[in-house]
């Protein structure tokens, strides 16, 4: 495979930017397993760095179960409404409304399985919730946050109601 289609399947596969795929497979010295390995930790460490951003805008998603007995609503924010309006962003927030209604998370961030973030994805169950919403902040070069979430099932009473 030409160094070039290293660079474009490199991109495809983990989103990075043309110039960084091309530094990656460098520093890699063209070993494509490890330059996604030097990609993904640069991502974490983007995203860190973005954490402390404001996170002003964003979007509503839900996504209700076959049947209509089952549903979750998620906030998911972003830095502007520019980003809140991408294909990753929106595909994120279908994701994640998706995966509360399967797994019934506790929590958004949490040390325990039980709290969202922890929990592996459940359409790639070798990658964590939090790695996901880590790669979208690498496309997408903005801070977002999992502001909230309710998830609804028929005959299921809230604590506060019981």
């Amino acid at each position: 495979m030409s160094n070039t289609e290293n660079i474009k399947q490199l991109r495809n596969e983990t989103g990075a930017g043309v110039m960084d795929a091309k530094r990656a497979l460098e520093e890699a010295n063209n070993d494509f397993e490890k330059a996604k390995e030097i990609l993904k930790e640069k991502g974490i460490a983007n995203a860190e760095k973005r954490a402390h951003r404001a996170t002003d805008q964003g979007i509503i998603e839900s996504y209700i179960h076959q049947g209509n007995r089952l549903g979750t609503i998620v906030e998911i924010n972003c830095e502007t409404d520019f980003v809140a309006r991408t294909n990753e962003f929106r595909e994120l927030a279908k994701n994640l409304a998706m995966q509360i209604t399967a797994m019934n998370p506790k929590n958004i961030n949490g040390e325990d399985e039980d709290s969202l973030m922890n929990q592996p994805f459940i359409r790639e169950s070798s990658k964590l919730i939090k790695e996901l919403v880590q790669e979208v902040i690498a496309q997408t070069g903005e801070n977002i946050q999992i502001k909230r979430f309710q998830r609804f099932e028929i005959g299921e009473l809230d604590n506060e109601q019981e």
